[in-house]
């Protein structure tokens, strides 16, 4: 059983360091049925070849496997097992030794190139012998709406005899650009799908496999429903149960749903993601409380694919973190005065632009510098010049994740606090790196900590990385000493869903009584809304003064961002620093802007006095036993 991962992206080598497998070397793992070997039969700057082959013995397929006898039995069971196309056609077997052989590379991890997991790269998979129940066309059906060029080739029965036909086998070659760690994903789900069997008992704990390994491309798959039945071995019940979650992950009207919760389809699912727009939080938190784990600037469906570029795209942007809901790539303003309170768009203009090139706005040096660049394609980074029609960027909620945390690990931040968690999406990605040690999410919302709970997986947690987070409900415009003494603090498009009025109490409970040492504030820039125009094929759009999400109360131009922000720093001893997130257009800036404070004083000389405070208990999580996220 044979597979091959090839690219040539420069330099080629880097594709080691993504498989945590040294070219120079021929490595042996010993898996459950045989051995599996991994050797790179070429490696050079200009193109690098990895073949996993997976040495399958037939014996070892036979142990403990009951035969058949008797009404339920049949002889030819026991001459079946060891008569079959196991060592040979791609199976569950080999999808098996992917993720073992690749588990770090397909978490998306590389300690000593942490830049190069998110960058998309050109790669070729081919795949010799490939069983395919459903012939070409089911092949095409599953991997083609993921981005990939198929070549698929039949393989006869018997070249000798070409009347015999053809075998419900094939040559499989993809062809395409996108993060490593996620064709792995989808080639460990795909490879039993097209064989259409497991070579073992299917448990309810494969639901969470199919969705672990199907994060951020299963939700938006025209046939996932065919992808769960089969990867299930057609099992009604567990089929049933991860098309339910599926379905809460895609699908659900948001007016089904607590308001701050998103209707998302997974991290990379753009058009899903974007399209959702989630109320926000006021429900439940009372008159003036902050709307805690609101969308994130998910306003409108992305612009058409194709629009004239505009400039380059910020070079290596991952995707980022979005409270709640999600931003839409491509998101536009309108200009809006320089002063004042909630900024309207003006009427739409131009087509969308493609990724465009990141520049300094307002001097600022954006965050997205210190990575990688790349073309890009698909879930990775945000496609440079070049890049082909059919590739995707990133969603922006991607990539106001990745900037957030590139933001955390300059402060040197260990201890953080994520205001508006919504359902947890960067509080999952803060879990993925060690150097955070605590993470506390807080939301008003008891339905988004309950759901955030779920997604995280926190009751299956170890006990070690449990304790690494916990839940709380609280509203951000009270104080709340639980969350005093952190080294940073996030606001990903929270402040937007306050009334303006509200912020100076929002300001005093995070800037001058939590007082973290770092605060990133992220929030749309209205000025960027006219890239988005309603007269576009596919587009909603955003009609003149209209804002991205229903429950914004204002959105700033950047001239208003800047000026608040500093109001705020100089008042609560900070400093600030902006940075773009996002596509950046030469005339309307970044679709989102963010800023970065810094404590500059250590004492509370000058801050007023709270005037109200908040005491609300940690919430209570679905665990009885506590071994939720619990205070």
């Amino acid at each position: 059983m044979f597979l091959t991962i090839a690219t040539t992206h420069q330099p080629a080598t880097d594709l080691g360091f993504l498989l945590h497998k040294h070219p120079g070397k021929a490595q042996r793992f010993s898996t459950t049925y045989g051995e599996a070997h991994v050797f790179y039969p070429e490696a050079d700057d200009a193109r690098c070849t990895a073949a996993l082959l997976l040495d399958v013995d037939p014996i070892a397929l036979t142990r403990g496997v009951k035969r058949g006898k008797g009404a339920k039995g049949s002889p030819d069971l026991a001459l079946a097992q060891y008569v079959n196309d196991r060592p040979y056609a791609a199976s569950s077997l080999l999808a098996v030794a992917l993720g073992t052989v690749f588990r770090t590379a397909m978490q998306g991890r590389c300690d000593a190139r942490p830049e190069l997991p998110a960058l998309p790269m050109p790669l070729e998979i081919e795949v010799p012998a490939l069983p395919a129940r459903g012939g070409e066309e089911m092949v095409r059906r599953l991997f083609e709406p993921l981005g990939w060029q198929v070549t698929i080739e039949p393989i006869p029965l018997d070249p000798r005899f070409p009347a015999w036909g053809e075998s419900r086998y094939v040559r499989l070659a993809l062809t395409g650009t996108m993060p490593l760690a996620d064709a792995l994903r989808q080639l460990y789900v795909l490879l039993p799908v097209l064989d259409n069997a497991k070579h073992y008992w299917v448990a309810p704990d494969e639901v969470d496999k199919l969705l672990r390994a199907g994060e951020g491309w299963l939700s938006a798959h025209p046939d996932r429903d065919l992808i769960a039945s089969r990867y299930l071995s057609r099992r009604p019940t567990l089929t049933r149960s991860a098309m339910e979650r599926l379905a809460e992950i895609d699908e659900t009207a948001p007016e089904h749903l607590d308001n701050a919760i998103p209707d998302d389809g997974g991290e990379d699912a753009e058009t899903d993601e974007d399209a959702s727009a989630v109320a926000g939080a006021r429900a439940g938190a009372g008159a003036g409380v902050t709307p805690v784990g609101a969308d994130a600037g998910a306003d409108v469906t992305p612009a058409a694919a194709g629009a004239p570029a505009r400039a380059a795209a910020p070079a290596g942007v991952a995707p980022t973190h979005a409270v709640g809901a999600v931003a839409t790539e491509g998101l536009s303003s309108a200009p809006a005065p320089a002063t004042g309170g909630t900024a309207g768009a003006p009427a739409t203009g131009g087509p969308a632009p493609a990724p465009a090139a990141a520049s300094a706005v307002d001097g600022a040096v954006p965050v997205t510098a210190v990575l990688a660049t790349a073309p890009a394609t698909g879930d990775g980074a945000i496609a440079g010049a070049g890049a082909g029609a059919d590739e995707r960027p990133p969603t922006l909620a991607r990539q106001r994740r990745d900037a957030i945390l590139a933001a955390l690990r300059a402060a040197g931040a260990e201890r953080v606090l994520d205001l508006g968690c919504g359902d947890g999406k960067l509080i999952g990605a803060l879990l993925r790196e060690p150097r955070f040690r605590e993470i506390v999410g807080v939301d008003v919302s008891t339905r988004a900590l309950t759901i955030a709970e779920r997604k995280l997986k926190l009751a299956r947690m170890s006990e070690r990385q449990r304790d690494r987070v916990r839940l709380i409900q609280g509203a951000l415009t009270y104080t709340d000493q639980r969350l005093v003494g952190y080294d940073a603090a996030v606001l990903c498009e929270v402040i937007e869903h306050l009334d303006e009025p509200r912020l100076p109490a929002l300001e005093y409970a995070v800037l001058g009584s939590a007082r973290p040492a770092t605060v990133v504030v992220t929030t749309p820039n209205v000025e960027y809304n006219v890239r988005y125009a309603s007269e576009e094929v596919g587009g909603e759009g955003l009609a003149a003064g209209a804002m991205r999400h229903g429950d914004h109360r204002f959105e700033w131009d950047r001239a208003t961002f800047r000026a608040w922000a500093e109001q705020a720093a100089a008042k609560y001893g900070y400093a600030t620093r902006f940075e773009p997130v996002g596509e950046v257009d030469p005339e309307v800036g970044p679709s989102t802007q963010m800023v970065v404070f810094t404590r500059t004083e250590t004492h509370d000389a000058g801050i007023p006095p709270a005037r109200d405070t908040f005491a609300s208990a940690t919430i209570p999580t679905a665990d009885d036993e506590g071994t939720g996220a619990t205070a």
